[in-house]
């Protein structure tokens, strides 16, 4: 009998769904060993990231000669630790598929087309009051052969750095009007009511007239709020 490795909190999905059939193969079968932190582990190049990587990439639409095909979003938010106070100096790095639903990445081949004016990446770092935003397009969604006619609903990646570089977690934000959330393996991994976490919320005030529709989506790290986390190889 295979046993998943459950985490501590219920609200965030277990190594082992059947349903999401690659965590068949790669989740642990024994019991997990904690190895202690170094300062290898707890700390990083902590407000300085810009001089790492550079300015941030907070519009994705911005990147190449024209416009990309696809229904313009503006994303914001804010990162929280447990308490409801603000996380400041996070990065955000953004990967997403087009509004086609295809990635720019040679495994990706099915019968979509590419966009030559949208790679799919960015990166925000959150401002003092923990607060972030970016521009996109709404990707779409695509197969992914986990099962018969298996669709992925529309998401986005994200992943978050902190203070240290074992900080990193990372997570998919969805849209609230798409009816394959309920049928997704991934998303289901993430039991209710916990799973609308996950979900964004439209929001008629960061709409911009005439331009681009507005969703915010706020990260709680940790605590009772915690937003769902997931191994970082998930679609």
């Amino acid at each position: 009998m295979i046993l998943p490795y459950s985490r501590e909190d219920a609200g965030q999905p277990p190594s082992l769904h059947a349903p999401y059939a690659s965590t068949v193969a790669r989740s642990p079968r024994q019991p997990l060993v904690r190895i202690p932190h170094t300062l290898t582990e707890t700390t990083g190049p902590a407000g300085c990231w810009e001089n790492l990587m550079g300015s941030s990439l907070a519009d994705l639409t911005t990147q190449h000669k024209a416009m990309p095909q696809g229904q313009r979003i503006i994303v914001s938010g804010r990162v929280l630790d447990e308490n409801g106070r603000p996380v400041p100096n996070t990065v955000m790095e953004i990967w997403q598929a087009n509004a086609a639903g295809r990635y720019i990445h040679k495994k990706d081949q099915w019968d979509a087309p590419l966009d030559p004016n949208f790679t799919g990446a960015g990166r925000v770092i959150t401002d003092t009051e923990g607060r972030y935003q970016y521009v996109t397009v709404r990707p779409g969604a695509y197969p992914w052969g986990n099962h018969h006619n298996a669709w992925r609903p529309s998401h986005i990646h994200l992943s978050l750095l902190g203070p240290a570089f074992a900080t990193r977690i990372v997570t998919q934000m969805y849209f609230p009007d798409d009816p394959l959330i309920e049928i997704d393996p991934i998303a289901n991994a993430t039991p209710l009511p916990y799973r609308q976490r996950m979900v964004s919320r439209f929001d008629i005030q960061t709409t911009r007239p005439n331009w681009a529709l507005g969703y915010l989506f706020d990260i709680v790290l940790r605590g009772r709020e915690q937003t769902p986390t997931e191994d970082p190889h998930d679609h």
